[in-house]
């Protein structure tokens, strides 16, 4: 593992020049990424409990639409976000040979400015401040501060890369790259507004009607084609082919995948769109290019999987390294059901149904969750100087109760969703309608109570990994070696 002492050391224990890498800013957001993932996942599994058991909305701060968009902050910008700041910082330090650009200060300003905007933005929606287009109320001077937070995260990343001392661009910063600049321009673009006054937090959107709900979905899709994508792509590209030893399976491919996707994303969020006053040809245009996505999407996830040819085994071993191929095999799945829905007719069944909460889960919580918890599984012993992971047994318990969790919750959501969109569109003998809304929304009953089930396992097993990261930051390295040698024997053993 690299060293940030005198000389800096690649894994295959070469000395490379003196180089001091800042790994104390990659440890703060390693730790943070744990807690804001305890934090947003206990807050999405009691969502889900609200809605299978409506009593438990705590009127005012509690209940379902102030808990909501809290949710999502945390997931996305807390966890999230705290796990692609850690990585990429990693990563360019290391592919660049090369310290991070502009100083321990500027670093921990992002690291602590980034933490207090996350924890701003849930406050205020449970405080009740939320933000519809054409009039917003408390929101655009947090807006403005996001901004300068990632122009200076982003002049950190793209001043490392200047001062690199390897003259190749490692593709995981390629995406990274793209990831900061769109994130940048999406964020600016979607927020643009008049404050009323510099000391209220009120303020007029410059956008209404149509206008402003296609910007929305210009906003909204590409924040998950480029943040929860792209940016979780460079993490693949880095760390599956460390955990596996194995070079790329294709690096042309990965560049093919990188121009393709960066291309074509940008175009679809016209998807969300179908049957709605927007016009036709818009509506068509983001259902070609949806679909379109699904070859580039697909050739990623090959790129990702095939890396492991000639390390099969490893999956055995190492539950990090099965985080994160398992990861992989959702992304696939969900780049493929994401084009399906984008299809017009597919979307009068499934639009406005559970059916999109369950496909936006597989992806958050089996593409870019799993992955997440591969590389941070990596980057603990290695950041930390340590050996391996305190517990193996711990790691496969995550493991298995995050997948079942998740099976859980997508499972229960595709179900509940297709039964929405055929009770909806149901008419009896005399052309009416056969079904009320208030009978599918009984009927979802069972479906939630599984949804709910399903995040109280997700739950269970974020808990474990941060009790497993704490003993692996705590415990010496002679114990952990103990630990390793006693769950080979048991592997060996077929335990």
């Amino acid at each position: 593992m690299a060293s940030s002492a005198a000389t800096a050391m690649l894994d295959d224990g070469s000395v490379v020049n003196k180089v001091f890498y800042n790994e104390a800013i990659v440890r703060k957001f390693v730790i943070a990424a744990i807690i804001w993932a305890i934090i947003a996942f206990c807050l999405g599994t009691y969502l889900a409990s609200e809605l299978a058991f409506p009593q438990l909305n705590i009127a005012p701060y509690f209940n379902f639409g102030r808990l909501r968009p809290a949710h999502p902050t945390a997931a996305v910008f807390g966890f999230g976000g705290n796990v692609l700041f850690a990585t990429s910082f990693y990563i360019v330090q290391r592919t660049s040979r090369a310290r991070l650009f502009g100083g321990r200060a500027w670093a921990d300003f992002v690291f602590w400015a980034y933490q207090l905007q996350v924890a701003n933005m849930c406050i205020s929606y449970l405080l009740g401040f939320s933000k519809s287009q054409e009039y917003a109320e408390g929101e655009w001077h947090l807006d403005l501060w996001l901004a300068v937070i990632w122009l200076s995260y982003m002049t950190i990343f793209i001043g490392t890369l200047t001062r690199r001392k390897e003259p190749h661009i490692y593709v995981a910063n390629w995406f990274f790259i793209a990831y900061m600049s769109m994130i940048l321009i999406l964020h600016v673009g979607r927020n643009l507004c008049i404050p009323i006054s510099p000391f209220r937090a009120k303020s007029y959107s410059l956008f209404s009607g149509v206008q402003d709900a296609m910007i929305q979905w210009w906003y909204g899709h590409n924040v998950v084609g480029f943040f929860l994508t792209a940016g979780f792509l460079g993490i693949m590209y880095y760390f599956i082919p460390k955990a596996a030893g194995r070079p790329v399976y294709s690096y042309r491919l990965s560049i093919v995948h990188f121009w393709s996707l960066t291309f074509l994303y940008v175009w679809v969020g016209a998807h969300h769109l179908h049957w709605t006053a927007l016009p036709d040809w818009t509506q068509t245009l983001g259902m070609a290019f949806s679909i379109m996505l699904w070859m580039p999407s697909w050739g990623g996830m090959i790129n990702g999987i095939m890396t492991l040819s000639g390390a099969w085994d490893k999956l055995r071993t190492d539950p990090g390294l099965r985080f994160s191929v398992t990861a992989v095999a959702f992304y696939g799945m969900s780049t493929f059901e994401g084009p399906l829905m984008a299809v017009r007719d597919v979307n009068a069944l499934s639009h406005y149904t559970d059916w999109t909460v369950g496909h936006v889960h597989s992806g958050a919580l089996g593409w870019v969750m799993l992955v997440s918890f591969g590389a941070l599984y990596y980057l603990i012993p290695a950041l930390w100087r340590k050996p391996g992971m305190y517990s193996t047994k711990l790691m496969e318990w995550h493991y298995w109760l995050a997948m079942t969790g998740i099976m859980f919750y997508i499972f229960a959501m595709w179900i509940a969703g297709i039964t929405q969109g055929l009770m909806w569109r149901a008419y009896d003998s005399h052309g009416f309608l056969q079904y009320s809304f208030v009978e599918s929304v009984a009927a979802m009953h069972p479906y939630y109570v599984v949804r709910a089930i399903g995040g109280g396992l997700i739950v269970t097993g974020a808990l474990m990994m941060a009790y497993n990261a704490f003993r692996t930051i705590t415990t010496s390295d002679e114990s952990i070696l103990w630990a390793g040698r006693r769950t080979a024997g048991a592997l060996a053993a077929g335990e």
